[in-house]
């Protein structure tokens, strides 16, 4: 490495005094007399002594402002400066208005000039759940959840995922991502169970090359934003597939199920960690300092930051809102940066009570600085605050969407196809029928412009009745009623689509049940009465309860979650592309058996990692 030399390295220091006059001013506690020139700002000093020398100007309530991300809706660029707030989230779709990806940069650059008004300049960080593409914004590339990505058995193409979805981020300046969901998903009725990668550690450990992609090879890079996984840790075994419940297992069974994918997610560097809002053998992990602390950052070695989840820490005690004593007990546990989107003044003023009163040390505190100011400073923040928006024209570019498409096309899993009725022929008349089937917002699930998702025209995208057609051909007749009317026997197929309708997190949980809808079974029973044979495609971000339904059918294929490319499913329909995708979960024969995962003896009616081609 170059070096300077003594007198060029003086002047850069020199040149840096101005802006070093500005930490004096301190806010709401003393900083030292003369901390002289900012060395904090000089970008070719090592990480760790820039650290140590911001930390050493800063009060304790820059300190704690670093520790606190509000939610947009609930905070002023004008109170990020006066309470040095170090962070800033959008929930699931808290978004600007009109929501346009140049609204996202105006809104990131406000909260940035903001912070960057503070005596410090210590930047924030903006965070979003990105977790199937930039899926907040509307015009993004929407990619398949993370259940269809565990059925291709691709962690090369995962990799490309995260780094078309960090490009897409960096235009509007977004610079964290809560993602990837590295849980292992062990009950079907699990509300999450999509955001899984898959019931055995190995699949959501091979995926953390979405890690990769998103930080890239270190970060700093022009559009790299700092990757999460979560939840940590255990949330996909909680008792009967209750979000936010209690996974109840000897330390030996989590370690060796739910722990491996975090070890592969830090090995790789992953810049945070969220906690999840589940137990473990009764205990909330918001408060488990054997955990986060000495395991997660002793035995893993994970020197990034912990982050809580949303409004995490007012479970600790079972009442509602949060208090001084949960405060204290989340922050002791290893959290260092605490999610509280509302009430984030009480926060503040809380933790500074907790620190006066001796209940949190400190040492603590500070600990927590510098693993977040670590992260700015890796990430370049200091040097590049403001959104580049030279790339705003990655958003849903042709790129983008043609890697979609290809990552809809693999995570296809053929589980039936009886006289080879698959793949279709372009002179096929084909009869297209369901509920999902022209239908943006359904195929793409939750977390998608909203948090919960929902039917419709959401965002723009290719439904799979556009894919059927455009495989099919302009010539080809491809007949479409959402509820199978008009269906004869002069079609030489008929195509239902149907699944699940939109759901996120305990929304989806289904303890009654994993039966398809009785509109879209009426539906399928319509197309089956014309005589033709049935093609059935499951749009849905699990297994659900077919087996009495399976015999009716010639053909059945999981879709999952595909996003915005529906041209992927219908690339596999008609022999454009193989059937490559294996499930990432066991198929359950009733849903008595849930849960039902791999070696546990129960019969099912597929097994984990089936999966046809058109050779069988």
């Amino acid at each position: 490495m170059h070096r300077s030399s003594p007198r060029a390295m003086r002047s850069r220091l020199l040149a840096f005094g101005m802006l070093a006059a500005l930490a004096l001013a301190g806010y709401g506690g003393p900083v030292r007399a003369d901390p002289g020139p900012a060395r904090y700002l000089a970008p070719q000093l090592p990480v760790r002594d820039r650290v140590d020398d911001l930390l050493g100007r800063m009060s304790l309530d820059d300190k704690l402002g670093q520790m606190t991300q509000p939610e947009r809706r609930y905070v002023t660029p004008a109170e990020v400066t006066r309470y040095r707030i170090g962070s800033v989230l959008s929930s699931g779709g808290s978004a600007p208005e009109p929501n346009t990806p140049e609204s996202w940069a105006d809104m990131y650059d406000g909260y940035q000039k903001a912070a960057l008004a503070g005596p410090l300049r210590i930047p924030v960080m903006y965070g979003v759940d990105a977790v199937h593409g930039d899926n907040n914004m509307v015009g993004a590339t929407i990619f398949p959840h993370n259940i269809g990505l565990g059925a291709t058995r691709d962690p090369a193409l995962v990799r490309r995922i995260g780094a078309a979805t960090a490009e897409e981020m960096a235009g509007t300046g977004v610079d964290w991502n809560f993602a990837p969901c590295v849980c292992v998903a062990r009950d079907d009725r699990w509300g999450r169970t999509y955001e899984s990668f898959g019931e055995v550690p190995e699949l959501p450990s091979m995926m953390t090359t979405i890690i990769d992609g998103l930080q890239g090879d270190t970060l700093g890079g022009p559009t790299s934003v700092l990757a999460t996984a979560k939840h940590f840790v255990g949330d996909g075994g909680t008792e009967g597939g209750a979000d936010r419940g209690d996974t109840r297992l000897p330390e030996e069974g989590l370690r060796a199920v739910h722990l491996p994918p975090f070890r592969a997610a830090v090995e790789r560097g992953v810049g945070a960690v969220m906690v999840s809002y589940s137990s473990w053998n009764g205990l909330k992990m918001h408060q488990n300092r054997y955990l986060i602390t000495d395991v997660l950052k002793g035995e893993l070695g994970f020197t990034g930051f912990v982050v809580s989840d949303y409004n995490g820490i007012d479970e600790i005690d079972g009442k509602p809102g949060f208090t001084k004593d949960e405060v204290a007990a989340a922050v002791n546990a290893g959290i260092d940066m605490v999610m509280v989107p509302t009430e984030w003044r009480r926060f503040i003023g809380y933790l500074r009570d907790a620190v006066k009163d001796g209940d949190v040390p400190m040492s603590r505190v500070d600990d927590a600085n510098r693993r977040i100011l670590a992260k700015k400073f890796e990430l370049g923040l200091f040097e590049r605050p403001m959104a580049d928006r030279g790339y705003l024209r990655t958003i849903g570019s042709a790129a983008h969407r043609a890697l979609a498409r290809r990552a809809v096309a693999e995570s296809q899993v053929l589980l039936k196809n009886d006289d080879g009725v698959l793949p279709l022929d372009d002179g096929d008349r084909v009869f297209v029928a369901g509920r999902s089937a022209n239908d943006i917002g359904m195929q793409s699930g939750g977390w998608t412009i909203t948090w919960q998702g929902r039917p419709g025209p959401i965002t723009p995208g290719t439904t799979i009745l556009d894919g059927i057609r455009e495989a099919a051909g302009p010539d080809a007749t491809v007949a479409y009623a959402e509820d199978g009317a008009g269906v004869d026997s002069s079609y030489d197929v008929a195509i239902a689509v149907v699944g699940e309708t939109p759901y996120a997190e305990y929304h989806g949980d289904r303890t009654d049940g994993l039966g398809l809808d009785g509109a879209d079974l009426k539906t399928i029973d319509r197309l089956r009465a014309a005589g033709v044979p049935v093609v059935v495609l499951l749009v849905s971000g699990r297994p659900l309860d077919i087996a009495g339904n399976l015999p009716k059918w010639d053909a059945l294929v999981a879709s999952w979650l595909p996003g915005t490319e529906g041209e992927g499913v219908a690339d596999v329909l008609y022999g454009d592309a193989d059937p490559k995708g294996r499930l990432p979960v066991t198929w359950m024969r009733s849903g008595d058996q849930e849960p039902i995962n791999k070696g546990d003896g129960k019969k099912p009616l597929f097994p984990f990692g089936y999966g046809l081609t058109y050779d069988d």
